[in-house]
C-alpha cells in the first residue's frame, strides 16, 4: 500500500507565494524603452589610394546587436527594447527628426553624426533637459573640452584618447623622436593637433612635420615619391595624420629610413578592431559576424556601447524615464563590460565614456593602452584624453 502524503503547511505556502509571484509578472506590462538612431549620410572624397571602405551599414548593426542583447536580458525583466534608424544626408531633417522624436515623449538618441551637425543638434532647446544624446562617431575633442553639454554623453573615443595611447606606447618602447606626417583636410589637422599635445604630455620629441600636399598616384609612384618625402632628420617613428586614407597606406616600407609607421595607418589606436579576443571579446565578435556577415569595426562597438550603456542603467533602475537614467549612467555605481579588461563608465565632467584603447595592425593586437607606469590619482583611464582640470565648459551630472 503506498504511503500518504504528508501535508506540508510551508511548502504550501511557498507554491502557493510562487505562483502568485509568477501571476503578478505575467500581468504585468512591460517597460518599453524607444532609442532613435540618427545617421548623416556624408559623401566622401575621393582619394588616391585603393583603402577599403567602410561597410555602409557601419555603427547600425552594433547598435542592433545591442537591441537583441538588451531584449534577451529584458524577457526576463519584462523590458523590451526596439530600434528606429532614420537616415539623411541634411542636417535638417535630422534635427526635424529629433524634434519630433522628442515631440512624441522619447527621450533616447544615438547621434551618428559629424562634430558640426551634433553640436548645433545638442543646443536645440527641445533636446536641451529633455533627451539624452549618445554620440558615437564624432571624436572632435572640442565636444569634451569647450563644447560639452548636459545630455551629450560619448561612447566613441576622442581624438586626444587615441593620440595618448599612441605617445604611451611609443614612450614605452622608448620610441621618443617621431616624425609627423599629416594630410591637409580638417580632420587631419585636428588629429596632428592631438598627437602634439600628446607628444608633450608625455615626453616624445617632435622632430619633423610635413603635409602631404601632392596629388600624385602614389599606386604607381609610391616607391619614388615616398623615400624623397621622408628623407631629412633621424628619427625613431613615423607617425601619420590621414584619416580618409588618402596618402598614408603607402608609407609602411616605402620610407627612406626604415622606421615603422603609426598612426591612422600602421600601428592604429582604435576604439575596436577584429583581432581583440581577450576577456571574452571572442564571444562577442563571433555574434557580431553573425549578424552583420562582416567584422565589428570601432563605429559598431561605440553605437553597441551606447545601447549596452541604456540597457544597464535601465535594469539597475527599472525604470525608462531619462532623468533617471541620465543620472544612473554619470553617478559611480554605473559599470559597463565592454570586453575590454575593465568596467567602463563615463567621466563627469564632461560625458566622455572611459575605456582602454587597443594598438593594432590589420592581424594582430600589439598593446592595450593605458600601457603600465602610466599612473593617475583617480583612474588610469583618465591618462587618456583630457583630464577634469583641463576642461572649461559646463557640464552638470543630472538634469
Amino acid at each position: 500500500m503506498q504511503a500518504a502524503t504528508q501535508f506540508s503547511p510551508l511548502k504550501f505556502i511557498t507554491r502557493l507565494v510562487g505562483g502568485f509571484l509568477c501571476l503578478m509578472a505575467t500581468a504585468a506590462p512591460a517597460l518599453q524603452i524607444d532609442v532613435l538612431y540618427l545617421k548623416q549620410i556624408i559623401d566622401k572624397p575621393p582619394v588616391l589610394s585603393n583603402i577599403l571602405p567602410d561597410a555602409e551599414d557601419s555603427g547600425q548593426q552594433g547598435a542592433q546587436l545591442a537591441i537583441n542583447d538588451n531584449n534577451s536580458a529584458g524577457r526576463f525583466l519584462k523590458q523590451r527594447y526596439s530600434l528606429e534608424i532614420y537616415e539623411s544626408k541634411s542636417p535638417q531633417e535630422l534635427t526635424e527628426r529629433a524634434r519630433q522624436w522628442i515631440a512624441s515623449g522619447q527621450a533616447l538618441i544615438v547621434a551618428e553624426l559629424p562634430a558640426a551637425t551634433l553640436s548645433k543638434l545638442a543646443q536645440q532647446p527641445f533636446i536641451s533637459g529633455h533627451s539624452i544624446l549618445f554620440n558615437v562617431a564624432a571624436m572632435d575633442d572640442s565636444l569634451r573640452t569647450t563644447q560639452c553639454r548636459s545630455g551629450l554623453l560619448h561612447t566613441a573615443p576622442s581624438r586626444a584618447m587615441l593620440s595618448d595611447a599612441l605617445m604611451q606606447f611609443l614612450v614605452f618602447k622608448r620610441w621618443k623622436e617621431w616624425f609627423l606626417i599629416k594630410g591637409g583636410r580638417d580632420e587631419d589637422i585636428l588629429f596632428a593637433s592631438a598627437l602634439k599635445r600628446s607628444g608633450k604630455k608625455f615626453g616624445a620629441k617632435l622632430v619633423a612635420e610635413k603635409t602631404w600636399s601632392f596629388d600624385t598616384d602614389l599606386r604607381r609612384s609610391a616607391a619614388r615619391e615616398i623615400p624623397a618625402f621622408t628623407q631629412g632628420e633621424d628619427y625613431d617613428v613615423i607617425v601619420v595624420a590621414d584619416e580618409s586614407g588618402d596618402f598614408g597606406e603607402y608609407l609602411p616600407y616605402n620610407s627612406y629610413l626604415p622606421r615603422p609607421v603609426t598612426g591612422t595607418q600602421g600601428l592604429k589606436p582604435l576604439a575596436w578592431h577584429r583581432v581583440v579576443e581577450q576577456w571574452g571579446a571572442a564571444q562577442l565578435q563571433s555574434r557580431f559576424e553573425k549578424l552583420a556577415g562582416r567584422w565589428m569595426n570601432s563605429l559598431d562597438y561605440s553605437a553597441w556601447l551606447a545601447l549596452r550603456a541604456i540597457g544597464e542603467a535601465v535594469t539597475r533602475t527599472a525604470a525608462n524615464d531619462h532623468k533617471t537614467l541620465y543620472a544612473y549612467l554619470l553617478g559611480a555605481e554605473f559599470e559597463l563590460a565592454g570586453f575590454k579588461g575593465r568596467k567602463l563608465n563615463f567621466r563627469d565632467w564632461n560625458g566622455q565614456m572611459r575605456q582602454p584603447i587597443p594598438l593594432a595592425h590589420p592581424r594582430a593586437l600589439v598593446a592595450n593602452a593605458p600601457l603600465e607606469g602610466f599612473l593617475h590619482p583617480h583612474s588610469e583611464l583618465d591618462t587618456l584624453g583630457f583630464d577634469r582640470p583641463e576642461v572649461s565648459c559646463t557640464f552638470a551630472p543630472s538634469l
